[in-house]
């Protein structure tokens, strides 16, 4: 199972960094883009026909799903446009969230059942994509956000927390995890913290402790947020390897 790493900027993009994007893919089978922020549709183009893909969203805030409307103006009007729909998996009022993102018309909704078949998400829902099969757990962040279990035919898992703060459920997704895809946007300075929204290198290295992950690969780092230091914390709370993601990064999930 490979990870790619097509974005994976906190909140905003970076420079040089889309915001959250990843590929999922194994051999001789249909990918997975697991969310879709601002400048990973680009970047998908540099590794895989848009047209193939199937598409798997985490929640509906911005920097994780409204470069999808790019990929609405691909598979439509590309001189090989897509046939067929692609499966789409994400919260509650994904299609009218996207629709309204696509639409040229304020305060109209593009339908976007001719692209996308769009399913919605509950927690604990299980679906097989890919060859893989995606376990969804709703987490601590608002609007409904779902961190994603995956687990390839060969047993390796992958654990994406989406956009969370620290809850029992971030722990269940990601329990003896071989690739912890973790959020950790900001430094555990009670100032820079609101509730229930996202966490420190602190809390991530906890919560990949107690689920026992073998590593701790952290994402979603704010442009103004320090790296280092969001590091040096997970390594106080996680005695595993802690990696930061890259874009273009590939990662065999499993190796």
């Amino acid at each position: 199972m490979r990870l790619t790493v097509l974005g994976c900027s906190g909140s905003v993009g970076g420079p040089g960094a889309a915001c959250s994007g990843y590929l999922l893919s194994l051999p001789g089978e249909q990918p997975v883009l697991m969310d879709c922020g601002p400048g990973v549709f680009g970047e998908l183009q540099s590794v895989v026909d848009p047209n193939e893909v199937a598409v798997v969203l985490s929640h509906l805030h911005a920097d994780h799903c409204m470069d999808l409307p790019a990929m609405l103006v691909w598979r439509r009007f590309a001189p090989q446009p897509a046939v067929g729909r692609a499966p789409m998996y994400g919260p509650a009022g994904t299609a009218l969230r996207i629709g309204a993102g696509s639409s040229e018309f304020p305060g109209q909704i593009d339908d976007i059942t001719d692209t996308f078949d769009v399913h919605e998400w509950h927690d604990g829902m299980e679906v097989g994509l890919g060859g893989m099969s995606f376990t969804a757990f709703e987490v601590d962040h608002p609007p409904a956000t779902f961190g994603l279990r995956v687990t390839g035919p060969d047993g390796a898992v992958l654990a994406y927390s989406g956009d969370t703060a620290m809850c029992d459920e971030l722990v269940d997704l990601a329990a003896d995890a071989d690739i912890f895809l973790c959020e950790a946007s900001w430094t555990h300075a009670p100032s820079e913290r609101p509730p229930h929204l996202h966490l420190s290198g602190i809390e991530a290295g906890e919560a990949a402790t107690k689920a026992n992950a073998k590593v701790l690969a952290l994402t979603h780092i704010a442009p103004w947020s320090d790296t280092d230091e969001i590091v040096a914390e997970a390594a106080r709370t996680f005695s595993g390897p802690i990696h930061v993601v890259r874009p273009g990064q590939v990662i065999e999930v499993g190796a």
